[in-house]
């Protein structure tokens, strides 16, 4: 696996202080273990014996060490099931990847289109109908129908009426 650049991610402050918490719990734990490895696993048994006069308790004790056997674990189906859920993560995050880039393109060529644009003082009817094309097939239905206002107009900007 390779590592990840979080600080090219432009991740908000409180997620890279999550992350950086992680690192550090991470590399004390590292620690701790390293430290536990080094550390002598051996009992000496006679050191207690010679100490306590209970011989009993040590001999029970000693028995109980030798026959000591840790539990195994099959964790393979965990790790598939770790491996699954890592997969599913990376692909949805690919997948979000190219919508935000698909979006961001988008919005670029809207900012262009808005930094290029002519005042809407300055348009004729021409320039509406070319944007729009449906627009005229919207104004000819409303002709053939007889219908020379629009619907909601005049409630919402009221009656203009030019005096002479």
């Amino acid at each position: 696996m390779s590592k990840v650049n979080f600080a090219a991610l432009k991740l908000r402050p409180e997620t890279l202080a999550g992350l950086n918490a992680f690192r550090r719990r991470h590399a004390d734990l590292v620690k701790a273990h390293n430290d536990l490895l080094e550390q002598s696993t051996t009992v000496d048994f006679a050191h207690y014996r010679n100490i306590l006069s209970n011989k009993k308790v040590v001999d029970d004790a000693e028995a109980a060490f030798k026959a000591f056997k840790p539990a195994t674990y099959n964790l393979t189906e965990q790790l598939r099931v770790i491996d699954q859920q890592e997969a599913k993560a990376v692909a949805a995050a690919e997948k979000t990847a190219l919508k935000i880039n698909a979006e961001m393109k988008e919005l670029k060529e809207l900012l262009v289109n808005i930094e290029t644009a002519r005042p809407v003082d300055q348009l004729t009817v021409d320039d509406v109908a070319k944007a729009y094309p449906e627009l005229d097939k919207i104004v000819e239905k409303m002709v053939r129908r007889g219908q020379w206002y629009l619907p909601g107009y005049y409630e919402k900007f009221g009656e203009f009426a030019v005096g002479f």
